[in-house]
């Protein structure tokens, strides 16, 4: 099996979807890897390493897309990397299609197999694929919110965990995930007031376990919304529904109630956000102002730290890429459950349900598509 490993060129983003360690296992099981120059560079593995672990490097994007059979990145394609698509195709990635209906509509159009790490499930029913990703924004949630509240930034000129005397931020959580669980960690540990909100009961009783009660928790529902919103210095958005569009659950009328230079990081902007006034940002220009409320909503915050990003991705989606590989793609889901919950589009065919539903369009089961 042929596996291409192109460089991300969505701005700024510095993560690679695969390590020299993977390079060489998949090189020891017999397969061939193409690495694009410099596809690792920015997250501190050099083209020299790739080499050394079996890799060949290749200099054009569009020979790694169009010598690859299979063929693994971290965020969604761009605009100029639909001209690589093509039929049979695999493509391994972060997809989050249900805000992006032009590259839905390409793929499905140019009959790629589209495997979307953040649908793929696990025999816990988890997300595997999506966790480590989900801790790394949450945990930077709160340092990018601790920046963002400071003057020169357009905050209020509050110091998270306040001073002697001087009582801390207070950091609203909504979403009791992993995102939301990593974010209150992280809050407590700059030692803020952090409540989380969140629609189950039974994970609002997990949370306060979990933190011995330092973490105020709220049953989620529009009036305990506008109030945790409107005494809150940050706002961190944290809500999912696995592949679909997160429901916006903040609304224009909760922001602008909310105090002047407070701060709003919406993590679930990649499904379109949680926050009514949150539009998508990237890392060159990543915040902007409403009603005088910061809002931080890009898209690949944890591109921001490759490094980590990297290994704790790739920890998490290698043995799926090694499955893939050595059975091939259609064996490969068929024998694994999990791995054919990640599957977004096949062959032409619309194949997840949350995608289909959040764009409107008909949908096919994958047993179905497959068969």
């Amino acid at each position: 099996m042929i596996i291409g490993v192109p460089r991300e060129i969505k701005d700024q983003e510095s993560r690679v979807g695969v390590t020299p360690a993977g390079v060489k296992a998949l090189s020891e099981a017999g397969h061939k890897v193409l690495v694009e120059t410099n596809a690792g560079a920015q997250s501190g593995f050099p083209d020299a390493e790739y080499q050394d672990a079996g890799a060949e490097i290749v200099g054009d994007a569009g020979h790694v897309w169009g010598k690859s059979e299979i063929v693994v990145k971290v965020k969604e394609p761009i605009e100029s990397e639909y001209v690589y698509f093509r039929e049979g195709l695999t493509l391994f990635t972060y997809l989050h299609l249900a805000p992006l209906p032009v590259l839905t509509q390409k793929l499905l159009d140019a009959k790629v197999i589209g495997i979307a790490y953040e649908t793929v499930r696990d025999r816990n029913n988890t997300l595997p694929l999506l966790t480590p990703m989900s801790e790394v924004a949450g945990r930077m949630s709160v340092q990018v919110g601790a920046s963002y509240l400071e003057k020169e930034k357009g905050g209020r000129g509050i110091l998270l965990g306040g001073v002697p005397g001087v009582p801390p931020a207070h950091v609203t959580v909504i979403g009791g995930g992993v995102v939301g669980t990593n974010a209150a960690r992280i809050a407590l540990g700059f030692g803020a007031k952090v409540t989380l909100v969140d629609l189950n009961l039974n994970r609002l009783r997990e949370i306060d376990d979990i933190f011995n009660g330092r973490v105020y928790t709220l049953a989620s529902n529009s009036y305990n919304l506008a109030q945790a919103t409107h005494e809150a210095d940050l706002v961190i958005g944290g809500v999912l529904i696995p592949g679909a569009t997160a429901p916006k659950i903040v609304t224009r009328e909760m922001v602008s109630r909310m105090k002047k230079g407070a701060v709003i990081v919406d993590v679930a902007i990649d499904q379109g956000g949680c926050v009514e006034t949150a539009r998508p940002t990237s890392h060159s220009n990543p915040s902007y102002t409403v009603d005088g409320v910061v809002h931080y909503c890009v898209t690949n915050m944890p591109g921001a730290v490759p490094h980590t990003s990297t290994l704790g991705l790739t920890n998490a989606t290698f043995p799926y890429l090694q499955r893939l590989a050595n059975l091939g793609p259609k064996e490969a889901l068929k024998q694994d459950a999990g791995l054919a919950e990640g599957l977004n589009t096949y062959l032409g065919k619309l194949t997840y349900r949350g995608v289909a539903e959040s764009l409107q369009k008909e949908w096919t089961p994958y047993a179905t598509a497959v068969a």
